[in-house]
């Protein structure tokens, strides 16, 4: 890279040529404008002011590039025209005062508590502002800055005070409205440091401008701005209704991106993946469903259907399953695992623990027994369906034979762990695949499962199912590449499951003795511990540790049992067999229990330090009761002064057992991150988008999609996008996007 004037505009040297990366043998003429691909390929350093240090505390918040620093948008704004001077400060209301620090101490408290005092003024007046137990402030609080105060204004002795507020530091920045950028003490990035290089990067970017790939039209229609407009006025609005305008465009690329590169993946893989086309009508799975005991639930029939017409064709199926706890998904999976076997193909069902594939064996071998396949090799001209188990555990000779009959074809239907991922397992004829709870297998290893199968390279049809329910707008933004069926009528004669928040030792002690009358009365319970061994840095109770007291205690006389990921498989298999068989009265478990295990007897579900657990987590918990015709409860039991957070999620557990409805609750608490566990080491995709509130922009970048590619197959009347996308698909985690 050519050594450079201070100051030189970005992205062209003086004489007009643009300097491009070294390996682009085409560098773009200066009078384009700069793409986020260039801006991406253009580091910090090469900003006034960003040196070694500078640019390593930049990296440690996850700004690398100009791109990461222009779309390191403000957390919130101080709009200085609506700022109230102390002297109007109402005693009561919560405002924002902009001051400066005045002084700044702080002393140690009975009971070894801290508070710092601070005082701040401003043209009309001062005020204290106090902070308990937060030493730092004494440091951050320096005399002569200025900052921004949100809080309640309260009278302490007769003056104005606010206590704990929120603090923006401002420096010495004027304006109308001040953008306020996300800090970082650790790495020592103030937001005015931020504010003052995204200036300098705008106004080297500005000879150039930035370009907008999307087409005016589009543009037009949605009511959105120019681009290098938006970048503009997300940082350094005139007005908070030009901030919205701006974050609406940003919002929308960010959205249409994920939306482009997913609908371009789907498009790929339709045009070249080819399947195995089934008749999903015949004997065996007609004798399958007259034999079940009950009526399908409309939805079951419903996604029961998709299903068939995706295995009709010889397009391989790419079908989520979303089902709230006990709605019925794995009648659905057998269903799509019959049409197989009874089109002389096989089926396997992919499970992400051994118990949990144990769990499925036993359920799928219940229904399934008796029933017959063609076989013309037989006097009978039939043979028993065979359905195999294959997991990690187990003799050798077992796993030999397994095997042979998966790669002849004998094995009708095989359920399994990651075994099935490995090498040696080669399928005879598998056409078709059914990965449950699918989020904790990465990409790789469901292709893997699905390429095993056949030696023509035709692929199996493919359905991932999942019990945690996402909301809508995760489903089109994450899973946008897939077909999606739900499952939101629960099966006749599910219990509900009345959920009581336990807190304090009184609480508890009622708790147990509702437990033990429970168990008495011929159920079962189970308790669950957040860790399986004590921790220093947790208090929550481990399961060895709770299993001891329990034994010792409130459960003396009865039978615990107790499991936990760390016991050897058999011991595991073991446990879950007797509590099947009730031989035990109580497990004590870690979440291990958490999906897929389904014991009707079992009534009570405890879960300790519940305000540890997210909101989905605890949902599937309480799903592990309320599975027969007994009345179930869970008991939520938090510690004596939960987080607010954990208030919230709790409260939601209290108040619904909608697991759609909680969903939606979960990622407004708790935002996009939770959403994509699989890539949290990469960069976030969506920075400013928000799915818990910007379904309107969704739904706008998903039918955008759909226009600019499927009107044309393709996107090459777009060129600008074309490069966009393909920039963006390079540089973020393909495991969050390539979901085939």
């Amino acid at each position: 890279m050519n050594a450079r004037r201070r100051g030189q505009p970005i992205g062209g040297r003086a004489e007009g040529v643009v300097e491009a990366d070294e390996t682009d043998p085409q560098p773009a003429a200066a009078k384009d404008p700069l793409t986020l691909r260039e801006l991406d390929a253009i580091g910090v350093e090469r900003l006034n002011g960003v040196g070694p240090h500078r640019r390593k505390a930049l990296r440690d918040v996850g700004v690398e590039s100009v791109f990461d620093l222009i779309t390191y948008y403000p957390r919130r704004y101080v709009d200085r025209t609506a700022q109230a001077p102390i002297s109007e400060a109402t005693v009561g209301a919560e405002i924002t005062v902009v001051a400066d620090v005045a002084s700044a101490s702080s002393r140690r408290l009975r009971g070894g508590r801290q508070l710092v005092s601070v005082e701040v003024g401003d043209a009309s007046g001062s005020m204290s502002v106090v902070f308990f137990n937060q030493a730092w402030r004494e440091r951050q609080l320096a005399e002569g800055l200025t900052v921004a105060l949100f809080g309640k204004v309260e009278n302490y002795r007769g003056r104005k005070q606010m206590t704990n507020p929120v603090v923006d530091l401002l420096g010495d920045r004027t304006g109308k409205i001040v953008p306020v950028y996300p800090q970082s003490e650790t790495a020592g990035i103030a937001t005015w440091d931020v504010a003052s290089w995204v200036a300098e990067a705008r106004r080297r970017c500005s000879p150039r401008g930035i370009a907008d790939p999307l087409p005016r039209w589009l543009r037009t229609r949605l009511g959105l701005t120019e681009r290098s407009r938006a970048f503009a006025d997300i940082h350094e609005p005139s007005s908070m209704a030009n901030r919205t305008t701006a974050r609406n465009r940003l919002v929308f690329d960010e959205l249409l991106r994920v939306q482009l590169v997913l609908r371009s993946q789907r498009l790929a893989r339709e045009a070249h993946e080819l399947g195995i086309a089934h008749d999903p009508s015949g004997n065996l799975v007609d004798a399958f469903h007259r034999r079940l005991p009950y009526a399908l639930t409309g939805a079951q029939q419903r996604t029961m259907a998709e299903i068939d017409a995706d295995v009709s064709t010889v397009r391989p199926m790419h079908r989520l399953l979303q089902g709230d706890v006990g709605s019925g998904k794995t009648l659905v999976a057998l269903h799509a695992l019959l049409v197989a076997v009874q089109n002389n193909h096989q089926g396997a069902l992919m499970a992400p623990t051994e118990v949990l594939a144990e769990q499925h064996f036993i359920a799928v071998r219940a229904l399934l027994d008796g029933f017959e396949v063609p076989d013309g090799a037989r006097l009978s001209g039939t043979r028993p369906l065979n359905l195999r188990l294959l997991s990690g555990s187990g003799s050798a000779t077992h796993r030999r034979e397994v095997l042979v009959e998966i790669a002849t074809g004998t094995a009708d239907i095989v359920v399994g762990t990651h075994a099935l991922l490995q090498e040696s397992v080669k399928f005879g004829s598998l056409s078709v695949v059914v990965v449950d709870e699918q989020h904790r297998f990465g990409v790789s290893q469901r292709a893997r499962l699905r390429e095993s199968g056949r030696d023509d390279r035709r692929l199996p049809h493919l359905l991932v199912m999942t019990a945690t329910p996402i909301p809508r707008t995760a489903a089109m933004t994450v899973y946008g590449d897939l077909d999606v069926s739900v499952l939101d009528e629960l099966p006749p004669g599910r219990t509900p499951v009345v959920t009581h928040w336990v807190r304090g030792p009184l609480a508890a002690e009622a708790m147990w003795s509702s437990v033990r009358t429970e168990i008495e009365a011929g159920r079962q319970a189970y308790v669950v511990c957040p860790l399986i061994t004590e921790s220093e840095s947790l208090d929550a109770r481990s399961a060895e540790q709770m299993h001891a007291e329990l034994v010792a205690g409130s459960l003396a006389g009865l039978r615990v049992g107790l499991l936990h990921g760390r016991m050897p498989s058999a011991d595991k298999e073991s446990v879950m067999a007797r509590f099947r068989a009730a031989d035990l009265d109580a497990l004590v478990a870690t979440t291990v229990i958490e999906v897929g295990i389904d014991v009707p007897n079992a009534t009570v579900m405890v879960v300790l330090s519940a305000d540890r657990f997210g909101i989905a987590q605890l949902h599937q918990l309480r799903g592990r009761v309320g599975r027969g015709s007994h009345s179930s409860a869970c008991y939520l039991v938090s510690d004596d002064d939960p987080t607010p957070t954990a208030v919230e999620r709790l409260t939601a557990l209290y108040e619904s057992s909608d697991g759609f409805e909680l969903a939606e609750r979960d990622l407004e608490l708790r935002g996009e991150g939770t959403l994509f566990d699989e890539r949290q080491s990469g960069r976030s995709d969506l920075k400013l988008a928000s799915l818990a509130r910007d379904l309107h922009w969704v739904q706008a970048a998903r039918d955008a999609a759909t226009e600019l590619i499927e009107a044309d197959g393709d996107l090459d009347d777009h060129p600008a996008l074309v490069d966009e996308i393909d920039w963006f698909s390079s540089r973020r985690d393909s495991d969050y996007l390539q979901r085939s």
